[in-house]
């Protein structure tokens, strides 16, 4: 007559198994959920880094195919590109104009559009150009640089574009640039 005993204690331990493999189980999916979160976070930011490099060599290379107008200042006028979506660039007569116009509507987005909204740029894309003085045979140094909104807080860039404009303390901004030089070929 004890066996019957036996096996009625047995029973309640399995249940006890199953719940804390349920348990366990449960844990390690949360992890699983939380990994792929970041994993996608990280690979949202080295999207928008791509992006804004592509932006960025391709503002480079117009400004080296237009070297004449870059050297006269042309491209190093202040303003803060990405803003103006709505702009017309086919009115623009000068290249220097209509470059710096169309790098203004690929910053702001408007080679794709989601309910009449530009969407088809890096998040908050901002575009600096500004002229750093060469050395003495004549170089001229163009630095280009695009601030855009990253996911997570970070350490504040040096680089002053988009400066105050992704969160009171500048955690959110992340910057790209790149310096061009234009060579003095004179004789």
């Amino acid at each position: 007559m004890n066996k019957p005993f036996a096996l009625r204690r047995d029973r309640g331990f399995t249940l006890i198994e199953v719940l804390v493999t349920v348990i366990i189980l449960a844990v390690g999916l949360l992890g699983l959920a939380g990994l792929q979160m970041s994993s996608m976070n990280n690979q949202l930011e080295s999207y928008q880094r791509a992006q804004a490099m592509l932006m960025l060599e391709d503002m480079a290379n117009r400004i080296r195919s237009n070297a004449v107008a870059a050297k006269a200042g042309a491209y190093a006028a202040a303003s803060d590109y990405g803003l103006r979506a709505e702009e017309d660039c086919s009115t623009k007569v000068l290249t220097a104009e209509r470059d710096l116009c169309e790098w203004n509507l690929a910053l702001a987005g408007s080679g794709v559009t989601l309910d009449t909204k530009n969407a088809g740029s890096v998040l908050g894309a901002r575009g600096c150009v500004e002229s750093i003085p060469g050395t003495a045979n004549g170089e001229i140094n163009i630095r280009l640089t695009i601030a855009w909104q990253g996911m997570s807080k970070t350490r504040s860039p040096a680089s002053d574009c988009g400066e105050d404009q992704y969160g009171d303390d500048d955690a959110y901004r992340r910057t790209a640039s790149l310096d061009t030089v234009l060579a003095n070929l004179t004789l």
